[in-house]
């Protein structure tokens, strides 16, 4: 009996004005994280926290200097100066024009350079045409923040690009923290101050895609700040994401993402949020090319770059969703909505066609909609009427308008413990039924900590129950579509979820490498793909069992071999650039004599030597049968690195495509998410009669081959471990193929 490797191994406000030349206060002190220490670097020696920048000086400075500012008539800098003083103003900030021929714009005195300028400046405007001469003298002033407008750069092509690498690196020499190029006004908009509770805080990569998010304070929802990143040359995505997740009045973040800069970056700065309890939600789009060339292995095959994206998002608690509408919706229920006390949802309706459903459409989408217990039935059917079904969804045949029956409905449904939140699909304006049933919903949401939400149907918009009872409630969540309010009723559910349990896995890498990385680093062969033989041993240095097998090169040592490795055999050719071996006809299984162990070496040779196939040697393997065939395996990411995929393995792999990624590093309780989430999960549990398989022994094959991941890093382009065959339950796991790729 094979033997079990179970063990877990897991990785390792001022007042507002704007001032003349002349003044010099006392400067802030401007502190950003230093570099990390030796402790807060991987095994790889990439940071484990996330850098975060004090964006305080940029979004409330003390100074501003505008290069290039203007009151010329129709000039478009002459608008953007005008904003920028009335910003100025409401942030409390002294502003100072700067242009070479100008003794001063909008009465304001203007100084010719940066250098003139009388104290030194938290954050610079650029509105020049060309920012890079103006970088090098902002830094002789020691500027702290500059936003650059300018477009032209990498967004345009190879020459735009090459001109933002110049920018970067003056940048970088500078000391500057620089948002832009090819950036716009959105900092500075002039927020909302009317309006309470959690805010949310925008980060777009395209400005106009944040407007509807903005818009949001129209119907009450507040937003504190709103970074629009542009090209990233300097700061970028990750780096107001860290900052936004710090801020006390934010209680989440939209984001709007075009292409991360850095994958590793997000995924810090994503974590830092995770561990706050920030919501994080995001439009993705602008999705890169499938990763890697697929080369030979089969992982490679089963996921391209957005899928990893997918899976690194979802990794880390930041909800993808698809359209602005759900961006809008989603962020402001997580923002506002306080934490649930139960996962139960209650669908209550005045139509029991409608109740119906909805209920349809939120069990498909995974919530759970508990069935009422029957003394809360017994309790309901007191003021609805018995013929009517109150179960789940509860349907109230008409909500009561001219008497108090309606709030004990609706306060009864919420006193039950299983109930987390309570639905509300009203699909169009009944009045006065739908007004009393709008203010009945707002004035109980008053008194509970439970989530009230509210589809309002109609497509008209402007009615009294829509636009002031419902918008002005602060604790009840409106939606226009049944959609949109299922997803980010599910978002929230799940958010918390998430948060609650939530291990950060950067503090569970691995900081220094294991024996196991310097017996593997001796078996690498840099630019090379190795044969299986070699493969195996790669995996046996981490730990990952293979079969009993040697490595023959005559037709009498092969039968040798099968003698001591014990009948039925597997034979296979063995060489290094050897990938799809079956479809070469070079496998032979189910030899059970020394007669066919010689007749498949010579067939297997014969074969090699037809194909021109410079082969290493026979395998002479043990047969392993009755388990259930996985694949595990690693690739790298163009973004993210290496990355670590676990599906259906054997001739499943390619049909049907069921696979699950993840980004290093993950935890145990990750991996085993990971199988959940195959369509194929139920095979591990054991299917027609047969057993339940090792699925410990499964996870920490996983958690291995994370490990090889994060220690041999860029030094293993790809790993193949298929098929993986995972035995019945206590009896482990074994590799009968690997395939390994060096850089």
């Amino acid at each position: 009996m094979l033997g079990s490797t179970h063990g877990t191994l897991t990785t390792d406000s001022r007042p507002a004005r704007v001032v003349a030349c002349g003044e010099r206060p006392t400067p802030a002190v401007h502190s950003v994280a230093g570099p990390p220490g030796a402790s807060d670097l991987d095994v790889s020696g990439r940071p484990l926290h996330a850098d975060v920048p004090d964006l305080d000086r940029f979004f409330r400075p003390e100074s501003v200097a505008v290069i290039g500012a203007s009151d010329a008539e129709g000039r478009p800098n002459t608008g953007i100066t005008k904003q920028l003083i009335a910003w100025s103003e409401r942030v409390g900030a002294r502003l100072h024009p700067v242009h070479p021929t100008r003794e001063s714009v909008f009465g304001i005195p203007c100084a010719p350079s940066v250098a003139d300028l009388p104290e030194q400046v938290d954050l610079a405007v650029l509105l020049v045409g060309d920012p890079l001469p103006v970088i090098e003298e902002l830094a002789e002033s020691k500027v702290k923040f500059a936003v650059a407008f300018a477009s032209g750069f990498a967004e345009t092509g190879e020459e735009g690009a090459l001109a933002q690498t110049r920018l970067t690196a003056a940048v970088e020499r500078s000391g500057i923290r620089l948002l832009g190029p090819n950036t716009n006004l959105n900092a500075f908009e002039k927020f909302r101050d009317d309006l309470d509770g959690p805010a949310i805080a925008l980060i777009t990569q395209s400005g106009h895609q944040g407007r509807p998010v903005f818009a949001m304070q129209e119907i009450g929802v507040r937003l504190s700040h709103w970074a629009p990143t542009g090209n990233e040359a300097d700061l970028e995505t990750s780096d107001f994401l860290s900052y936004f997740a710090e801020q006390p009045e934010v209680g989440a973040i939209a984001c709007y993402i075009e292409g991360l800069k850095d994958g590793r970056s997000f995924l810090l700065a994503a974590d830092r949020a995770a561990q706050r309890g920030v919501p994080v939600v995001a439009v993705k789009v602008g999705r890169t090319e499938a990763g890697a060339k697929m080369a030979a292995s089969h992982t490679g095959k089963l996921t391209g770059a957005d899928d990893v994206v997918d899976a690194a998002m979802r990794q880390f608690g930041v909800i993808r969703v698809d359209g602005l509408d759900e961006l809008q919706d989603v962020s402001a229920l997580l923002a506002r909505a306080r934490k649930p006390q139960a996962d139960g949802v209650v669908v209550y309706s005045i139509s029991g066609g409608t109740g119906a459903h909805f209920s349809d459409l939120a069990t498909e989408a995974g919530l759970e909609l508990p069935t009422l217990s029957q003394a809360k039935q017994d309790e309901l059917h007191e003021w609805i009427p018995s013929y009517l079904n109150v179960a789940n969804p509860v349907d109230n045949g008409g909500h009561p308008v001219g008497d108090w029956r309606g709030r004990k409905i609706i306060d009864a449904i919420l006193a039950d413990p299983s109930v987390g939140v309570l639905i509300c699909p009203i699909t169009g304006p009944f009045p006065p039924m739908s007004d009393k049933l709008a203010q009945d919903l707002v004035d109980a949401a008053e008194q509970t900590d439970k989530l009230i939400c509210v589809v309002w149907g109609s497509p008209v918009g402007t009615e009294e129950a829509y636009r002031t009872t419902l918008l002005g409630s602060s604790r009840v969540a409106t939606f226009r579509t049944f959609s949109n309010c299922i997803t980010a009723v599910r978002a929230y559910l799940d958010h918390h979820k998430f948060t609650d349990g939530y291990r950060s896995p950067f503090e569970e890498a691995p900081r220094t490498p294991s024996p196991s990385f310097r017996k593997a680093q001796a078996l690498m062969r840099p630019g090379q793909q190795l044969s299986e033989h070699a493969a195996k041993q790669l995996l046996r240095a981490y730990g990952i069992r293979v079969p009993r097998e040697q490595l023959v090169t005559s037709a009498a040592a092969a039968v040798r071999a099968a003698g001591l490795v014990g009948y039925p055999v597997v034979m296979k050719a063995s060489g290094a650039q050897l990938a799809h071996k079956t479809e070469l006809g070079l496998v032979k299984v189910g030899l059970t004599s020394a007669s066919q162990v010689r007749d498949a070496y010579r067939e297997l040779t014969d074969i090699a030597r037809y194909e021109g196939i410079k082969l290493d040697g026979i395998l002479v393997c043990q047969m392993v049968e009755k388990g259930v065939e996985m694949v595990v395996g690693v690739t790298h990411d163009s973004l993210f690195g290496p990355t670590v995929t676990v599906g259906l393995g054997g001739v499943l792999v390619e049909v049907l495509r069921d696979a699950a990624v993840a980004v290093p590093p993950f935890t145990e309780d990750h991996a085993r998410a990971m199988l959940a989430q195959l369509r194929g999960a139920a095979l591990l549990d054991g299917v027609r009669g047969g057993p339940p398989v090792d699925v410990d022994a499964l996870v920490e094959v996983v958690l291995r081959v994370q490990r090889m991941a994060l220690e041999l890093g860029d030094e293993l382009a790809e790993l193949d471990i298929n098929p993986l065959m995972v035995l019945p339950r206590g009896q482990g796991a074994v590799a009968l193929d690997a395939l390994a790729v060096c850089r």
